[in-house]
């Protein structure tokens, strides 16, 4: 296996790099930089909430010496991500906005601004690794950083992106990167990390969805042993595995075990929100769908690796009960460290 890295991009002298001006892209391109490759930086202002990151953005280009390429993809984020991530949440699902957003537009535009510049690279500050495979395939790999591994948000991306995509920080670890930040005076060394879905930056996610006119499923709240509780909120107000904020007192914790079809809420006592059995739908990756056979999964991006067996067509079964995989999420196959695709979890048993 060969890593698609510094080794080997040696004749290459250009790179476009994914710029937020947060310390991690910020440091993406320092770190280009010394290894010698001409460095031009892009920043897409996806929506109205984005205005502060494009003006990081360009402070950080300031400091850093690279030009910089505002691109704006309002029109297309609102569809192509916006709209589906609160279609989805409608429907009872907890989507990962990031998952569709980033084959679907962020790495497209990357690749499409760098090939009007003239630039075959690419690169983010993205915590994963590239390898070329002995297959010859390109694939993401799990990095250095075990805390940090952003491997699962990358699994929908193609041959097309990833043979042209370098990722220098998946050799380190978050204080690493801070501490080169530091060391270069850059004003983003110590700003904190993102946390919130990127154009909610309130967190309010159902506040959002109502203030663009969508109306979500009504329905009750069933409790464990199957008894009417009375109305809830809609169902944009829960997710799979949700402890807080339900407005129930039964005596005993409980939490959302499903979100039936019928716009009714299932709630469930402790240890019953473990599954053994996935299923998914929309399947995509660097490749083919892998055979049936043994695997590590992971269900949501923070989840560790668990192992599993797929039967090469839809369903997930784990040696040991997982917790909390909830529809809409990402179920994302891996062996060896290398990212093999995966598939939006549909049902789970």
């Amino acid at each position: 296996m060969s890593e698609a890295g510094f080794s080997t991009f040696e004749q290459q002298d250009g790179v476009l790099v994914a710029l937020s001006g947060g310390v991690d892209s910020s440091v993406c391109v320092q770190i280009l930089q010394q290894q010698g490759f001409a460095v031009q930086a892009a920043v897409i202002r996806f929506s109205p909430a984005h205005e502060g990151a494009v003006e990081a953005a360009q402070k950080a280009a300031g400091q850093l010496g690279v030009p910089l390429h505002v691109i704006d993809a309002q029109e297309e984020f609102d569809r192509l991500v916006v709209s589906p991530f609160c279609e989805s949440y409608c429907r009872g699902e907890t989507p990962n906005p990031c998952i569709r957003c980033n084959p679907a537009l962020k790495f497209r535009l990357l690749a499409e601004e760098a090939d009007r510049l003239g630039i075959d690279l690419i690169a983010t500050g993205h915590y994963a690794r590239v390898v070329q495979d002995e297959d010859g395939l390109y694939r993401i790999h799990r990095p250095e950083s075990e805390a940090r591994d952003q491997s699962y948000m990358l699994y929908r991306l193609e041959q097309d992106i990833l043979k042209r995509l370098v990722l220098p920080l998946g050799e380190f670890e978050k204080d690493d990167i801070r501490e080169m930040a530091r060391e270069s005076g850059l004003a983003c060394a110590d700003a904190p990390d993102s946390m919130e879905i990127c154009f909610i930056p309130d967190g309010d996610y159902t506040g959002f969805i109502r203030a663009r006119g969508l109306t979500d499923r009504s329905g009750r709240f069933i409790g464990p042993e199957g008894q009417d509780l009375g109305p809830h909120k809609g169902v944009a107000s829960y997710t799979v595995g949700q402890r807080r904020g339900l407005g129930i007192a039964l005596g005993e914790p409980v939490f959302v075990q499903r979100i039936l079809e019928n716009g009714d809420v299932q709630l469930g006592r402790a240890g019953q929100e473990f599954a053994r059995r996935v299923r998914l739908r929309d399947w995509a990756g660097p490749s083919e769908m892998p055979p049936a056979g043994s695997y590590l999964a992971r269900v949501r991006s923070a989840a560790k690796p668990a192992a599993c067996r797929f039967d090469g067509a839809e369903w997930l079964e784990f040696d040991e009960p997982v917790r909390a995989p909830a529809p809409g999420q990402s179920a994302v196959l891996y062996a060896g460290g290398a990212v093999l695709g995966g598939g939006i979890i549909d049902d789970f048993a």
